[in-house]
């Protein structure tokens, strides 16, 4: 029977519409991951002799098992963004002889077939190859390594457990946090106490069975949740509950574009896709530590400048090129209404104003590394209110690609368009130029002090732009209503 399905999915991808589309997407993600792969493989070579030379004198294999909680947890928190459950049309096969059983086990067991799970396997496997020529125990590592696997497939399917509830991924997310500032702080060893555990997979081989009981509950309660949920009848009768609406009456303050401001903090907060950009703009905050921390770039040098507009600018950029598509699913009915477009685009400035002021405050504790920290970030969020903001709304104009919300950020490329791809470079680049132009030809200061003035120049503009993008945006107006009907685009 599986083989049936198999067949099936197949012959659904070669008749799509969409065929052209996915088969590209299909070759693009099998090189990247053929990349990915190689990577890992080379990483899990010589995870054995690295950990030699960063901790000498102690057990690699010890220490790897020290490190294993965070690795779950990260990739867990990983796989919440980026994994999807695989599904199919299941209502035509719901007509014929086929047990519900039989298409749960299915849908699950392709989840079992994710890259995701192939991931931590390019690791550990040429980690455990690298441990049997050092001499350990072939039944020993072998175990090891089938404990991990089993541990891996539990993540697989705890992460479509916590992705039917944002309030276990956030306690997860929490965990991870505080497990990791007890043990910077040197406040409680966690290592020691759960790398004791993981290391007994090793020394002890019948504990290979704690892993794999904890994969077959969680394999079950998505079973369970899947199969009471195959019914032809299953989307139609209406769900009764609860809605808890957000008080927005603080939007009143912003007057005639109050509306708008409570449509998109709605849409925001109730779909996962901009639920999404938040979380990740606000995880972003910590980009700057892979340049302060890194030693290679001088706190006055123009990458420091793409980190501050790059961490300031975060959501400018992931909820601001997709203007106005995130609409798109009732845009048509927007345009039809007697709505000022002009009030609609000034609601979508002062959003994304809104964000980089929150994320510029976020930043101040970068100043632990320098005035120069603090300075770069001040002046690239006032230029990204001033300039960027204006730039990504005129870039707007161009989206015709509809966007479906409930849909994840990641590994979706629904609503992508070359516009997404050219508006990087005036967004990161021109900036960084100017800034680079100005440190060579003059000082660190004025360059930064250029940025800024920049900034404070397009503010003072903003009406004049803004209603010069307002007529751009209703000239192609119909333009971007056929293309927001169009599903496959």
């Amino acid at each position: 029977m599986f083989k049936y399905f198999i067949k099936l999915q197949w012959k659904s991808f070669f008749r799509s519409a969409s065929l052209g589309k996915g088969l590209a997407l299909k070759i693009l993600m099998l090189f990247f991951g053929i990349y990915m792969m190689v990577s890992l493989v080379l990483a899990g070579s010589g995870l054995f002799f690295l950990l030699q030379k960063v901790f000498p004198g102690a057990d690699p294999l010890r220490k790897l098992s020290e490190l294993m909680p965070y690795w779950l947890l990260a990739e867990l928190f990983i796989r919440y963004f980026m994994q999807k459950l695989p599904v199919m049309e299941v209502k035509p096969l719901l007509v014929l002889p086929i047990k519900k059983s039989t298409i749960t086990h299915y849908i699950l067991g392709r989840s079992g077939m994710s890259f995701y799970n192939f991931m931590g396997l390019f690791i550990f496997v040429p980690f455990s190859m690298v441990l049997l020529t050092q001499g350990y125990p072939a039944i020993k590592v072998g175990f090891w390594l089938l404990s991990v696997v089993f541990l891996i497939l539990m993540v697989n399917y705890i992460n479509f457990i916590i992705n039917k509830s944002d309030r276990v991924f956030i306690i997860l997310t929490v965990l991870l946090i505080a497990l990791f500032v007890l043990e910077y702080f040197g406040i409680l060893h966690t290592t020691d106490y759960i790398g004791t555990i993981f290391y007994a997979f090793y020394e002890y081989q019948l504990l290979f069975i704690i892993p794999l009981l904890l994969f077959v509950v969680a394999y079950i309660i998505n079973y369970r949740f899947l199969r009471g949920r195959i019914f032809l009848d299953a989307s139609l009768g209406e769900k009764a509950k609860e809605v808890i609406a957000s008080d927005l009456t603080w939007t009143k303050h912003f007057g005639s574009i109050a509306p708008f401001l409570q449509l998109d903090l709605r849409m925001i907060w109730r779909n996962k896709r901009t639920k999404t950009q938040v979380f990740i703009s606000l995880a972003m905050i910590l980009y700057g530590l892979v340049f302060y921390t890194m030693g290679d770039f001088a706190l006055t040098s123009s990458m420091m400048v793409f980190a501050g507009v790059f961490i300031t600018g975060i959501f400018l950029a992931n909820f601001g090129q997709f203007v106005p598509a995130w609409d798109s699913a009732y845009y048509s009915m927007l345009m039809s209404q007697n709505i000022p477009l002009r009030k609609y685009l000034e609601s979508k400035a002062r959003l994304i104003s809104f964000s980089i002021v929150i994320m510029f405050l976020l930043s101040i504790p970068y100043v632990y590394f320098g005035w120069q920290a603090l300075a770069i970030n001040l002046s690239a969020a006032i230029y990204n209110l001033g300039v960027n903001i204006p730039v990504i709304l005129l870039f707007g104009s161009l989206n015709k690609k509809r966007i479906d919300l409930d849909k994840s950020a990641f590994s979706n490329m629904q609503g992508t368009g070359a516009a997404q791809f050219l508006v990087i470079v005036p967004l990161l680049g021109l900036p960084v130029l100017i800034f680079g132009l100005f440190k060579f030809l003059v000082s660190f200061e004025v360059g930064l002090t250029v940025m800024a003035v920049l900034g404070l120049l397009g503010f003072v503009l903003r009406n004049k732009l803004l209603d010069i993008i307002t007529e751009l945006y209703r000239k192609k107006k119909y333009g971007m209503i056929a293309g927001f009907k169009e599903k496959n685009s």
